[in-house]
Order: C-alpha cells, then sequence, then structure tokens
C-alpha cells in the first residue's frame, strides 16, 4: 500500500470485539462503496485472536486500496500490514515512538477543546486530526464535548484534515454547517446499520453535498 495519506470522506471505525461473520460483511458492504480509511478501535476481548483479526481486516481493505490503522498500539506497525496508528491522546514519548517505527506511516489524533494538542499535531507533522465528540455518542462516552469554535479555531492553526466524531448521524450532519472539516469518523452510524452500504452511501451523499456547496461559495 503505497497510498498513505488520507484527505477526508468517511472515517471507518471498527470495534474488534464485534461478531466476527458481521463484522467482515458489514465492513465489505461500506468497502464498496468508497469509505475513505478504516481504524480499528483498542477494545479487545480476552478471546479474541488480535494479530488474525488485525491480518484479515487489512487483507480485505487492501483490497479496496483502503488504509488500517490501529488505535494506540504503534508498536504492532513493526509486525503486521497496518499503514498506520491513531492516537487517543498526546503520547509522552513520541519521538522514541517515531524513532521504532520502521515504515512511512499515517499517524493521526483525537483532539478535544484544548487547542495545544491541535499545535502538538501540526508541529509534529501529522497527517490528520480527528475531533470528539462532537455529539454525545454512546461509544465515544470517554470524549468531552467539542465546541463548534473549537472546530473553526483548529482551522486556523492547521490545512491538515479534520474529522468529526462522536454521535454523528445522518439526520444530524445538517447541524455541521459551516464547520470547515474533510471528513467525518463513524462507528455505530455505519456497523449498526441493518443497511451498511446504503448507511455509507447516505454519509458520501452529504459529505459531497457538503463539498459543494464549499466550493461553490
Amino acid at each position: 500500500m503505497k497510498e498513505n495519506r488520507i484527505s477526508g470522506g468517511v472515517y471507518l471505525v471498527l470495534d474488534p470485539s464485534m461478531d466476527r461473520l458481521a463484522l467482515f460483511k458489514k465492513l465489505e458492504q461500506a468497502l464498496k462503496e468508497g469509505i475513505a480509511v478504516v481504524q480499528i478501535w483498542n477494545n479487545w476481548g480476552a478471546s479474541i485472536d488480535r494479530e488474525k483479526i488485525i491480518v484479515d481486516i487489512c487483507a480485505m481493505c487492501h483490497a479496496y486500496r483502503i488504509p488500517v490503522l490501529i488505535n494506540n498500539a504503534w508498536e504492532l506497525l513493526n509486525s503486521l500490514p497496518l499503514d498506520g496508528v491513531h492516537f487517543d491522546v498526546v503520547p509522552d514519548n513520541y519521538a522514541l515512538i517515531k524513532r521504532s517505527i520502521k515504515k512511512d506511516c499515517i499517524i493521526g489524533l483525537t483532539c478535544n477543546n484544548n487547542l495545544s494538542d491541535v499545535e502538538w499535531a501540526e508541529k509534529n507533522a501529522l497527517n490528520y486530526i480527528s475531533f470528539c465528540s462532537i455529539f454525545p455518542s454512546s461509544t465515544s462516552n470517554s470524549c468531552e464535548l467539542v465546541s463548534f469554535d473549537t472546530v473553526k479555531e483548529a482551522r486556523q492553526i492547521t490545512s491538515m484534515p479534520i474529522f468529526l466524531a462522536g454521535g454523528i448521524q445522518l439526520d444530524n450532519m445538517e447541524k455541521l454547517k459551516g464547520l470547515d472539516y474533510n471528513g467525518v469518523a463513524i462507528i455505530s452510524g455505519i456497523m449498526n446499520a441493518v443497511n451498511p452500504a446504503q448507511a455509507t452511501k447516505l454519509y458520501l451523499g452529504l459529505l459531497n453535498k457538503k463539498y459543494h456547496e464549499d466550493n461553490n461559495h
């Protein structure tokens, strides 16, 4: 996978503790509709063969040329076919981590209302940032709610891709109007949908509408 930069779109977060058959079936439907990137969330049950599921997810995603990121566990980058890492918080030993990773990879960071995290991401030339949580969410209940003003101020600090995450559903994306962002990170909106392909298509349609409106202003 040489395509290791992401610019926006639908960022799908997978919960590896989900039923295996359902996970892969839904993932494939989303991949066929054209998601931009996949992240494997750090939510492992005791009985899960972590290495096998990561290898299988990478194989499926790479067939569609979609990069796969691991949540926090950067040390897996050297032994598995992963394309990058997403950190939930700024890592203490980032210089050491960078030296330890033996391949060119995508690195992203979750940001909240603390703009110093955005400044850190910009200074360290990360590939993207993701704001969480934009709306109340059952899956991102550890995130504080992010002020829309924070997202606007972040755009003054960085030109890197900004993703919005947490509680983003098809019926509340209209509320994001006026924010300068590049994509949305989705878990339940796609993976809990009865028809993940249709849900993905609808998210992409709303993003395309936003891009079109932004470019015509």
